[in-house]
């Protein structure tokens, strides 16, 4: 019997060793096509300098592969591909962002294209249909300056925003985007449901929200300038970026918060099709993972952990309704059509 064991064992170890060995053989021959490109395209929603940057850089050095980035938001990203993609010229090898794959699909400008890395992540971040995989998450929630604020009597709840204190010192951004009016409409909905949710953004109008139209970062940043008190739907990581750099910043945990996928993208008909799958597959590695934890970013790899575990939402004390970009463009016309109805 023992010897039986052994031989199990021994033939199950071969076959597993000769089972890895096409897998290792076609990343090589991706990393050999993508180096022979030697170039790829990224249009990322990411902050440059907190992460993009750092990201290209450490592919460039690890590869020897060229990445130009451009910045811009989900709505932005989707416009320049589509635009692109109807006149032919694609030039994005891969596209990141919390919405803008939707719209993308519907005109056929996206690869359906699992990488390999994706295995190790949970299922919810992986798309099922091979369109998207997530890199990270984003929980949305109100921040505030906390020099305007003390902590003990800022906002808990949504309630709490109807305080007359708060009246002419909330700002937003109006876009029609989860960062924004519209996210902050969709999860108050969603929580509260249509009845009481309708009832609640029309008290919450009489509060004169100030709506601006710049990014959820720029939106904080108006908020540390002093500008207004309290920011709704701003990136709770942002607010702690800012803390470490001094700044009079801090998000609340509000329930329940509003949570994201950022996902990541190959366009269909890719110039640098090859480069573009390796820099996903970089991305989605525990190596990318953890310049997403170094940037003070929720990576979507339970195993690398936040350097702030607390902006994770926990499902107890800090709940979060998650949102795929699916639900959000399916959603999102209803919500920014509430939030024209109630706040213009």
């Amino acid at each position: 019997m023992r010897v039986c064991a052994r031989g199990l064992v021994a033939a199950l170890t071969l076959f597993l060793l000769a089972a890895s060995c096409p897998a290792r053989a076609l990343d090589q021959a991706l990393i050999d096509a993508a180096k022979k490109e030697g170039r790829v395209v990224w249009y990322t929603t990411q902050i440059v300098n907190q992460f993009a940057r750092p990201a290209a850089e450490t592919f460039e050095k690890k590869y020897g592969i060229r990445v130009d980035y451009i910045r811009a938001d989900s709505n932005e990203v989707a416009l320049r591909i589509l635009n692109e993609g109807r006149a032919g010229k694609v030039q994005a090898d891969v596209f990141d962002g919390t919405a803008a794959v939707a719209s993308l699909k519907k005109e056929n400008l996206v690869l359906q294209w699992t990488p390999e890395g994706a295995r190790r992540l949970p299922a919810h971040a992986v798309d099922e249909a091979g369109y998207w995989v997530a890199t990270n998450l984003y929980v949305l929630t109100p921040g505030y300056n906390t020099d305007l604020v003390p902590q003990a009597a800022a906002p808990r709840t949504y309630e709490d925003l109807l305080d007359p204190r708060w009246k002419g010192k909330i700002v937003w951004n109006t876009a029609a985007a989860p960062s924004a009016a519209g996210g902050f409409v969709g999860v108050v909905l969603a929580s509260m449901g249509e009845e009481k949710g309708l009832a609640y953004l029309q008290a919450l109008a009489k509060q004169n929200v100030t709506g601006i139209q710049v990014a959820a970062r720029q939106v904080l940043d108006q908020v540390i300038a002093g500008e207004y008190a309290i920011a709704l739907n701003i990136f709770n990581n942002h607010a702690v970026i800012s803390a470490a750099k001094g700044a009079p910043s801090a998000w609340i945990a509000m329930n329940p918060a509003m949570a994201v996928l950022s996902v990541i993208s190959v366009t269909k008909d890719a110039p640098h099709m090859n480069a573009g799958k390796l820099f996903l597959e970089f991305l989605v590695s525990e190596e990318g993972q953890k310049i997403y934890r170094d940037a003070d970013y929720m990576p979507i790899d339970p195993t690398v952990q936040a350097r702030d575990p607390s902006l994770r939402p926990d499902g107890e004390r800090f709940k979060a309704i998650t949102f795929t970009p699916e639900q959000i463009d399916m959603n999102m016309p209803r919500w920014a059509g509430v939030f024209r109805d109630i706040f213009r």
